[in-house]
């Protein structure tokens, strides 16, 4: 209780030991030196409690999917530069297995695939707009690992199933992986490739040089004027970039695959029901090639004896869409808008593909031998 009296009684107890030292000095014998004695004044600080700064709660999950609907379309990040997975076509209009997967939810979430914005990133933009939530889909070849996972969002399901490889020019002299060492290798930036090229060298103790590039389309561009031995991505990627080249024969993919490289959709951290949602459609594509249902024959499905058919489209039993705020059709929308899973891929990629021909292998339906597998949808 006496705190606030303190600070008085520290200034009183100063002067009085002051005056007390003039009082009994006694003056030295003449010739003698004066000794000067130095009062020290201390002050005595005396803590004053303060307050305490009010704790601010953590920011609450972004509801993603409240924002989409405000909006009226789904944000898509993508690219413009890939043949057989974002391109632009003849009337500038971005198509491409990614995109038609964006068109999909969009389908799902809206009636209608067109309520899509893609907005191109980079390999290096990629993980700061999901992280940002700049984007509401991250679809552009995009490898699912653990620290992405951790660190940028949340992966949904498989959609393509790849591995990292090699092209060289065939007049290169190169004929095998035992011919690199000491090359200049082509790579993008920020990249599982490049940390996977780093790795396969430090692995077979060679030497590289390795010629980096942020934008994708440099490094192609740097291959073909030879400032480099070698190039690297994808496979799927090699082949595309090779299909747009003057002399695609010139050009040699290698037998060879040093990664595994799942290509999953991803959406920004913080709402299940968006994530649920995009998860979702994709289930449907798959599930639809599984169960023969395709973008012609839709409506005439509805009226299939099949049950897992008629959940799927809406027909029979809630599959989700009351929970998930969606309609009964969504999933049948989705279907109509750009069909099934390999009726996107042959669109792009298959024998009669408008950008390369590229076999599924991995990505099979599990009952034809591959890996492509969804959940059921009931």
């Amino acid at each position: 209780m006496f705190r606030k009296y303190f600070p008085v009684l520290a200034i009183f107890i100063v002067l009085a030991l002051a005056l007390t030292a003039c009082g009994t000095t006694e003056q030295p014998p003449a010739g003698e030196p004066i000794t000067v004695v130095e009062t020290v004044i201390v002050t005595v600080e005396v803590p004053v409690e303060v307050p305490a700064e009010p704790v601010e709660a953590a920011p609450v999950a972004e509801d993603i999917f409240s924002r989409v609907l405000d909006r009226g379309k789904v944000v898509c990040g993508g690219r413009t530069d890939l043949a057989g997975f974002g391109m632009l076509d003849a009337d500038g209009k971005n198509i491409g297995f990614d995109i038609d997967f964006c068109r999909a939810v969009a389908a799902a979430v809206f009636g209608d695939p067109d309520a899509v914005e893609v907005v191109p990133l980079t390999a290096a933009d990629r993980g700061p707009a999901l992280q940002t939530a700049e984007v509401d889909i991250l679809s552009r070849n995009v490898t699912w690992t653990s620290s992405r996972d951790a660190q940028w969002g949340n992966f949904t399901n498989v959609m393509f199933y790849d591995g990292q490889g090699f092209m060289i020019r065939k007049d290169s002299g190169i004929t095998s992986t035992d011919d690199f060492d000491g090359a200049t290798v082509c790579v993008t930036s920020g990249t599982t490739t490049e940390q996977n090229l780093s790795d396969f060298f430090r692995q077979n103790e060679m030497e590289y040089e390795a010629v980096i590039f942020e934008e994708t389309p440099a490094v192609y561009s740097a291959y073909e004027e030879e400032r480099c031995d070698v190039t690297t991505s994808d496979k799927s990627q090699l082949a595309s970039v090779r299909s747009g080249f003057a002399d695609p024969e010139a050009h040699l993919i290698l037998d060879i695959t040093i990664s595994k490289e799942p290509l999953t959709p991803a959406v920004p951290q913080g709402d299940d029901t968006w994530f649920d949602i995009v998860k979702l459609v994709s289930f449907a594509l798959i599930n639809a090639e599984e169960l023969g249902v395709t973008q012609a024959n839709v409506e005439e499905m509805k009226s299939s004896t099949n049950i897992n058919v008629l959940r799927l489209l809406g027909e029979e039993g809630d599959w989700g869409y009351t929970d998930l705020g969606l309609t009964a059709d969504a999933l049948a929308n989705a279907i109509l808008a750009v069909g099934n899973y390999g009726e996107i891929y042959d669109r792009y990629m298959g024998p009669e593909g408008m950008s390369f021909t590229l076999p599924r292998g991995p990505n099979n339906l599990w009952s034809n031998g591959g890996l492509i597998y969804a959940p059921p949808v009931k």
